[in-house]
């Protein structure tokens, strides 16, 4: 088996954090994004994979390597321009000679590969699409199935007495080499519009897996990036456990809550309060602050009095004395806020 990432988008729906952070990488818990589908594809027994870049590709080759350090083999492929979903299958193509599992770069999940895998080789299936069922179908492209688990149709963002089923696209494919037959050579090609309904039109055995009680999450706007650091704190991801919640760091007179996170050489002097929040390596919280709610990048200083809630903080910030950063703020790299500066929603 191997797998290919499609970790090439901009993430422009995530700015300001990812104007020099690449989507892919984005902290998530302290950790690199891409490290919890490295990690759920060992699981699987996969470790042959390539990453397909088009961003920054630099930044996450210089991160990652060449995997070794996580267990895996990382290739790497840089489309020449944007390429689509199928386009970059089909760009990798060189490197590609077995059954592969697809992934969209930018999804949280504790999916059981394994199983997935498992059923597409006992249905004899060219292609195999995941789905997820969601609470409202018609923001999305829905997917119909038959009884056998063979797609039958797609709806994109279908009205509200057009939904039958509540089944979405998740993110996630295997497919077999001979896919690659069918995907033009350097054209602009998805998988949603293109390759699929090919496969319709051509009654080739394509079938749906649902998985039953499966974590799904889009982390591509800031509200679901924080959903997702709420869910991992709060151990509602059934496959993924943080292990380690405790960095090497100092703290006098702070009180830090059971479900926070604190990384590796943080400073937190007397009458601190950290609550169900995340603080990335190097951060300097002054007396009296209060973080709630909140993911602070590495290296960042929260001035005296300073009351962040419902924060995403980026590198190397400075919040002034006093500030008040309530929901929904999401701050860039490099922000300085004024002493009493007062930004973002109700506290």
């Amino acid at each position: 088996m191997q797998a290919l990432i499609l970790a090439g988008g901009k993430g422009t729906r995530l700015r300001p954090l990812t104007v020099h952070t690449p989507k892919p990488i984005v902290p998530i818990c302290n950790r690199p994004f891409l490290l919890y589908q490295i990690e759920m594809l060992r699981r699987a027994g996969i470790t042959d994979i390539t990453l397909s870049l088009s961003y920054q590709p630099q930044k996450i080759e210089q991160l990652l390597g060449d995997g070794s350090a996580f267990g895996v083999k990382l290739r790497y492929t840089v489309e020449p321009q944007p390429m689509g979903t199928a386009g970059a299958f089909k760009f990798a193509e060189d490197l590609i000679r077995e059954q592969t599992v697809v992934l969209n770069g930018d999804i949280l999940t504790d999916l059981d590969l394994a199983a997935v895998i498992r059923q597409h080789n006992e249905r004899q299936a060219l292609a195999t699409i995941v789905l997820t069922p969601v609470d409202n179908p018609s923001s999305y492209g829905v997917v119909e199935t038959d009884e056998e688990g063979r797609v039958l149709r797609f709806i994109e963002k279908p009205n509200i007495d057009e939904v039958s089923v509540n089944t979405i696209n998740a993110g996630t494919y295997v497919l077999e080499p001979r896919v690659l037959d069918l995907i033009p050579t350097g054209e602009n090609y998805s998988f949603e519009y293109g390759l699929f309904p090919d496969l319709l039109r051509r009654n080739e055995p394509f079938y749906a897996h649902i998985p039953q009680n499966t974590y799904w999450l889009d982390i591509g706007t800031p509200a679901r990036y924080w959903q997702a650091h709420d869910d991992l704190l709060n151990d509602r991801v059934g496959r993924m456990r943080i292990s380690e919640r405790r960095g090497k760091f100092e703290a006098t007179n702070a009180e830090i809550d059971e479900r926070s996170i604190i990384a590796d050489d943080c400073v937190l002097k007397s009458g601190v309060e950290i609550i169900n929040s995340v603080l990335g390596q190097g951060c300097y919280i002054e007396e009296k602050a209060r973080i709630e709610n909140s993911v602070i990048w590495p290296h960042t200083r929260v001035s005296t009095g300073a009351h962040l809630s419902g924060a995403i903080v980026g590198r190397g910030c400075h919040i002034g004395r006093f500030a008040q950063v309530g929901r929904g703020a999401v701050l860039g790299d490099k922000t300085s806020l004024a002493d009493y500066t007062q930004t973002g929603g109700q506290l």
